[in-house]
C-alpha cells in the first residue's frame, strides 16, 4: 500500500535536475491503489458522470427545479427538488454501469451533493470501457491519501480585552456562533473538554435553520455521543484499511482529527496538561463554533493515519449535504493536478457557499523542489510559521559552550552525555541507532527488538539525530534504556525546530549547532551537559516560516497562481489529542501545515459569522485574510526562513491577522465560471470534460484570474493582467494605488485611483513590463490600494521574467509525421533563432520481475545532455498494471513516479553528467511481469526526423512570433524524444520538448 507523507508531502512526479520542478505525462491520482489487483481482478474505481451534483444544478431536467442554493443560502439536499434530483443522478449512475454490463450493485456509494459520480468495483477492462461511454466524464482508481496551540489566539489578536473575540463578537462565548466546521479527518475523541457542552448558546435557531446531518456514533465502549458542540458525527472506511486495534466508529484513535477539530474550533480557556505537567490554557480560533466530524482517515500501526479518496469524496459529499460553513482538509494532495476527485469536490462545494482550507503540505525541507499541495484557486492552501512560546532552551556543553534551540522539560545535569551511535546494542542496526528508535511501534508493541543498550545508556544525555522515526519516539527510546535526558540535532539547516513533549526533557537544535555538539561528545573521554529550563526568548522573532512547510511556485498553474496562500501557527500547536495513542495524554503539542490549516479554517468561521451576506462568498473571505495579512514579524522585521528573508512563495500573501481580515474595505471575487476558464488556461478543464468544453466556457491566461495576489510565471518583456475589486463597506471609498516593484521590473496600475460605492465593482490594469530583472528568477512586490479612511488591500506580486514565452510548453503527438505551431512571446527584441535536436528513440531495457520486484537499469549521462527522461508506458501492458519508477545517483534519489498506472516518466532538465540507477518496480496487475524500462538522452545533435522553421526570424517585444515544428519517418509503435532550442541573442535558451509516441 502506498502513502503520502503528513498533510500533502510529495514529491512531484516529474523533477528537473535544475531544481525546477516540471508536470508532465498523464493525469493520474496522487498515490497507488489501496490492494495489489491481479490481472482480470476487480478494484475500486471513483467515477465522475456527465452533469452537476446537486450543489451546481441549476436545472435542466424535465420536471426537475434547480437545486444550487441561492447566493448566500445552504444547499437543500431534502427539498422536494433536492431528492427528485438525487434520485435521478442515482439512476443514471446505475444505467451508465448498465451500457457496459456492470451490474448497480457493484457500486459501493453514489456521489450526488458536491460530486456527480460513483464509487464502483470494476476489472481493468471494464474501467476502460467504462471511461469510454458518453456519459461518463473521467474514472479515476482508488487512492489512499494520508495526514499531513496555547498561545495563538492571543499571537493572532484574537483573545484579549481589545481582540477580535470580544470587539467584534462580545466575548468568547459568542464567537462562531452560528457556525458549523465540518472536520474531515481522524474522528474525534469526544469526551476531551476541548468538546464539552456549549453553556447556554443563542445560536440554536441558526443550526436548526441549517443542519441537516446527523450523529452515527457508532455503538458499543467505542462509539461517539453527540452534543451540542459535536453535533454530527460519521465514519467512512468502505474502501479505506483499518487497522484491527482502530474504533470503526467516529471516535479518533490516531490523535490528528482531534487535534485540527480543537484547533479550529474548541472550547474557551480548556485548562491543558502534558506528562502530568500544565502547560496552560487552549482555545480554538472559533470556540463558539459546532464541530460536525467526518471520519475518513484511519490509524496506521506507524502512529499516522490514512484513508481511500473514495472515502474522503463521500465525506466531501456528505459535510455540504449537512450544511457545514467551513470544510477543514489537513490531508495530503496533488502538487500537479487540479482536477483529482476531492479538488473536484472542493470545486462544487466552493460554489456552493462553503469555504475550504486545506493544508499546503510538509515537504519544504526538501531542498529545490517546489511542492505546494492543493493549487486549486477555489479554497485555501495554508502554510506553516511559528507562534511565540517558552521552549527556547540552551545546552551548556562541559567544554563551556552553551547553544540555544528549543524544547520541553525540567532543567537537567551537568550530567554524562553520550552519542547514540556508540550506545547500540550489539547486532543493533547502526540507522536505528543513530536515529534513537524505541522497542513500541505506536504503543502496538510489535515485537520490535530495542535498539540502545541501557549498559551504556542509564543516567546520561543521549544525542539522538533528526530523522527515520517520530521525534516523540527518540524520546521513548532514550527514557526506556535509562537516559535521563535528549539533545536532538537536525541534519540539515532547512529543518524545523520543534519543542516536543518527550518522556525526556530535550533540547532540538539545527544542524549548525548541532556539528559542533557532536564533535565534542564524540572527542572529550568524559563529555558532559546540562539542559536548561525552557523559557521565553525575548530576541525570538515570530513568526518564522517552518522549515517543512511546502512551497511555491505552484506546479499545477505553470506559477501563473501563487501558492501557498497564506500562512499561519503551525509549529508546537498545544491542542486536545486522543489518550489512547498518545500515552493517556489528553493535549499534545503538534507540527505540520495540518496544524496551520485549521487556524484558517476557525478564522474563516468568524469572518463568516461577521459577514452573513450573500456578498461575502467563500473567496471574498479569502480575499479579506490575504489582503490584510502581514509580511513582517512581531518585531517589525521581514519574516524568515532557514535565516534568510522569506518570500511569497513560502507565506503567500503572508501571515494572517484576524483584526484585520473583519473589515478588508475590497475584496477580489471569483465564481465556478472564472474557476472553468482558469482550469482551460492551465490545461486542465478538458482532462474532466469532453474535448471542446473549453470553446463554450471560454479561456483566461491564468494570471487574469481575479485572485488577491498577482503571479506570472512567464514574464516575456511585457505582461497586463487585470482585476476587479468589490467595495465592502457600506461607505463610498477613494483608493489609490502603491507599488512596491519587483527589481527590475517596471509596473504600472490603471487607473491609479478608485472611488468605489458600497457594494460597486471597479476594474483595473497592471503592466508589468522587464526592465533589468535576470531570467528565470522570480522577483516579489506588492501592490497596495490605500483608502482614504486607512483601508490598506494589499496583494503581492510573484513575477519571473523568461526570455520567451511559449505556448504549448511540450509538443505532444501520436502520429509518424505531422506538425505544430508554437506561439513565442519574446521577452526582447531581435533575432530569434530555433534549432531543433532529436528526435532520438527510447533505449529500452527488458526484465522479468516478481511483484514487488525491481528492474535495475544503468544509464549513462554526458555533460551537455539537454535531457534525460525515464520512463514506462501503459501500451507495454494490459490494462491493470501498475509500476513505479525511482532514479538515482550517487545513491540520491533525484526523481520518482508513483502513479496509479504504468504510465511513469521522471524527466530531468540539464541532467548532471555521471551514472543514474533507475528503479522500476512491480506495484501491482501480475505475479510476475516482463518489464519495459525506457530511457532517453538528448544531446544537441539533430537526427533528420525534426524541424523547426523558420530557424531564423526578427522578432519584438511582447509580439507573439510563430515557429512551426514537423516531424517526419517515425515508426509506429517506438516511443521518440526530441527538442526545439529557441534562442534570442545572450538571453537563455529555452528546449521546447517534443514528445512522439506514434501509433
Amino acid at each position: 500500500m502506498h502513502k503520502h507523507q503528513w498533510a500533502g508531502r510529495r514529491r512531484p512526479a516529474v523533477i528537473s535536475a535544475a531544481a525546477l520542478a516540471v508536470a508532465l505525462g498523464p493525469v493520474a491520482m496522487t498515490s497507488l491503489p489501496a490492494q495489489a489487483a491481479g490481472e482480470g481482478a476487480s478494484d475500486l474505481y471513483i467515477v465522475q458522470l456527465a452533469g452537476n451534483p446537486i450543489a451546481t444544478y441549476t436545472g435542466g431536467v424535465q420536471g426537475i427545479a434547480a437545486t444550487k442554493p441561492a447566493a448566500g443560502k445552504k444547499v437543500k439536499v431534502a427539498s422536494d427538488a433536492g431528492r427528485r434530483y438525487k434520485q435521478h443522478l442515482e439512476s443514471t449512475h446505475s444505467a451508465a454501469l448498465a451500457k457496459v454490463g456492470v451490474p448497480a450493485s457493484a457500486k459501493t456509494r453514489d456521489y450526488t451533493t458536491s460530486f456527480n459520480g460513483m464509487a464502483v468495483r470494476l476489472t481493468p477492462s471494464q474501467a476502460a470501457k467504462l471511461e469510454k461511454s458518453k456519459d461518463v466524464v473521467r474514472v479515476w482508481k482508488n487512492e489512499i491519501r494520508t495526514i499531513d496551540t496555547n498561545t495563538t489566539p492571543k499571537f493572532l489578536g484574537l483573545d484579549g480585552p481589545g481582540g477580535v473575540w470580544q470587539k467584534q463578537f462580545g466575548g468568547n462565548a459568542n464567537s462562531g456562533s452560528g457556525m458549523i466546521v465540518g472536520v474531515i479527518d481522524s474522528g474525534i475523541w469526544p469526551e476531551n473538554p476541548s468538546f464539552a457542552p456549549l453553556a447556554n448558546p443563542q445560536d440554536q435557531w441558526r443550526v436548526d435553520q441549517n443542519w441537516n446531518g446527523v450523529c452515527d456514533g457508532g455503538t458499543g465502549p467505542d462509539k461517539v455521543v453527540c452534543n451540542n458542540k459535536i453535533i454530527g458525527a460519521r465514519a467512512y472506511y468502505s474502501a479505506s484499511k483499518v487497522e484491527p486495534f482502530e474504533f470503526k466508529t467516529p471516535r479518533g484513535y490516531n490523535d490528528h482529527g482531534t487535534h485540527t477539530a480543537s484547533t479550529a474550533a474548541g472550547n474557551y480557556g480548556v485548562d491543558a496538561s502534558i506528562n502530568g505537567t500544565p502547560v496552560g490554557k487552549i482555545s480554538g480560533m472559533a470556540p463558539a463554533a459546532r464541530i460536525a466530524v467526518y471520519k475518513a482517515l484511519w490509524a496506521t500501526p506507524d502512529g499516522r493515519a490514512s484513508g481511500a479518496t473514495a472515502d474522503l469524496v463521500a465525506a466531501i459529499d456528505q459535510s455540504v449535504a449537512d450544511g457545514v460553513d467551513v470544510i477543514n482538509y489537513s490531508v495530503s494532495g496533488s502538487s500537479v493536478y487540479s482536477v483529482t476527485p476531492d479538488e473536484v469536490a472542493f470545486f462544487n462545494a466552493a460554489s456552493a457557499g462553503v469555504f475550504v482550507s486545506a493544508s499546503a503540505g510538509n515537504s519544504g525541507d526538501t531542498v529545490g523542489v517546489s511542492s505546494v499541495a492543493h493549487n486549486s484557486p477555489w479554497e485555501m492552501t495554508v502554510a506553516a510559521s511559528t507562534a511565540p512560546k517558552a521552549v527556547s532552551k540552551t545546552l551548556t556543553l562541559g567544554n563551556g559552550k552553551t547553544y540555544t534551540g528549543v524544547g520541553t522539560g525540567a532543567k537537567v545535569g551537568p550530567a554524562p552525555v553520550i552519542d547514540s551511535e556508540k550506545a547500540g546494542l550489539p547486532g543493533a542496526d547502526p540507522a536505528k541507532v543513530k536515529f534513537c528508535y524505541s522497542d513500541a511501534d505506536d504503543n502496538h508493541n510489535n515485537g520490535i527488538t530495542p535498539v540502545l543498550d541501557p549498559a551504556k545508556i542509564k543516567g546520561k544525555i543521549v544525542l539522538c539525530t533528526r530523522g527515520g522515526n517520530a521525534r516523540v519516539d527518540k524520546g521513548e527510546a532514550v527514557k526506556a534504556a535509562g537516559g535521563i535526558g535528549m539533545i536532538q540535532i537536525n541534519t540539515s539547516d532547512a529543518q524545523s525546530l520543534n519543542a516536543d513533549y518527550t518522556p525526556v526533557p530535550m533540547v532540538h537544535l539545527s544542524a549548525t549547532d548541532g556539528a559542533p555538539v557532536k564533535a565534542y561528545v564524540n572527542s572529550d573521554p568524559n563529555p558532559t551537559a546540562t539542559l536548561g529550563d525552557p523559557f521565553l526568548d525575548p530576541a525570538a522573532r515570530n513568526p518564522q516560516m517552518a522549515g517543512f512547510s511546502s512551497y511555491g511556485p505552484a506546479l499545477a498553474g505553470g506559477g501563473d497562481l501563487l501558492k501557498p496562500d497564506i500562512t499561519a501557527p503551525g509549529v508546537d500547536i498545544v491542542a486536545a489529542v486522543s489518550p489512547k495513542a498518545d500515552g493517556h495524554n489528553n493535549f499534545n503539542s503538534m507540527s505540520g501545515t495540518s496544524m496551520s490549516a485549521p487556524h484558517i479554517a476557525g478564522i474563516a468561521a468568524l469572518i463568516k459569522q461577521k459577514h452573513p451576506e450573500w456578498t461575502w462568498s467563500p473567496m471574498a473571505v479569502k480575499s479579506a485574510m490575504m489582503t490584510t495579512a502581514t509580511t513582517l514579524d512581531d518585531k517589525g522585521l521581514p519574516i524568515q526562513r532557514s535565516g534568510e528573508n522569506a518570500t511569497p512563495l513560502d507565506f503567500g500573501a503572508g501571515h494572517v491577522r484576524p483584526a484585520n481580515a473583519m473589515e478588508p474595505g475590497l475584496v477580489y471575487d471569483s465564481y465556478a465560471p472564472d474557476w472553468m476558464m482558469y482550469l482551460c488556461g492551465i490545461n486542465q478543464l478538458e482532462l474532466i470534460q469532453p474535448a471542446g468544453t473549453c470553446n463554450k466556457v471560454g479561456t483566461i491566461d491564468p494570471s487574469d484570474l481575479n485572485y488577491p495576489s498577482i503571479a506570472i510565471g512567464d514574464l516575456a518583456g511585457t505582461q497586463t493582467v487585470t482585476r476587479y475589486v468589490r467595495n465592502v463597506e457600506s461607505k463610498t471609498s477613494t483608493y489609490k494605488a502603491r507599488v512596491q516593484q519587483p527589481t527590475g521590473v517596471n509596473v504600472k496600475v490603471e487607473p491609479s485611483v478608485l472611488t468605489v460605492k458600497p457594494g460597486e465593482t471597479k476594474k483595473f490594469t497592471v503592466t508589468f513590463t522587464r526592465t533589468a530583472a535576470q531570467f528565470d528568477q522570480y522577483g516579489f512586490g506588492a501592490l497596495t490600494w490605500q483608502g482614504n479612511r486607512g483601508q490598506v488591500v494589499r496583494s503581492p506580486l510573484a513575477i519571473r521574467p523568461v526570455a520567451l514565452s511559449v505556448n504549448p510548453g511540450e509538443v505532444k503527438a501520436a502520429t509518424t509525421s505531422g506538425s505544430q505551431a508554437l506561439t513565442i512571446r519574446p521577452g526582447s527584441s531581435g533575432t530569434l533563432t530555433a534549432k531543433p535536436a532529436g528526435a532520438i528513440p527510447s533505449q529500452v531495457n527488458t526484465g522479468t520481475v516478481a511483484q514487488g520486484g525491481v528492474l535495475t537499469t544503468t544509464v549513462q549521462v554526458p555533460a551537455g545532455a539537454k535531457v534525460a527522461r525515464f520512463a514506462t508506458f501503459d501500451s507495454d501492458y494490459t490494462p491493470g498494471v501498475d509500476i513505479d519508477l525511482t532514479v538515482k545517483k550517487d545513491g540520491k534519489e533525484v526523481g520518482t513516479s508513483g502513479e496509479a498506472t504504468a504510465e511513469e516518466q521522471v524527466t530531468l532538465l540539464k541532467p548532471e553528467p555521471g551514472t543514474y540507477t533507475v528503479e522500476a518496480k512491480l506495484f501491482a496487475g501480475a505475479s510476475s511481469l516482463a518489464i519495459k524500462q525506457h530511457s532517453f538522452v538528448l544531446t544537441d545533435k539533430a537526427e533528420g526526423n525534426l524541424t523547426a522553421t523558420p530557424a531564423s526570424q526578427s522578432v519584438l517585444v511582447g509580439k507573439p512570433a510563430t515557429v512551426t515544428v514537423g516531424w517526419s519517418g517515425l515508426t509506429a509503435g517506438q516511443h521518440y524524444l526530441g527538442a526545439v532550442s529557441l534562442a534570442q541573442g545572450a538571453a537563455p535558451a529555452k528546449d521546447v520538448l517534443v514528445t512522439l509516441d506514434p501509433k
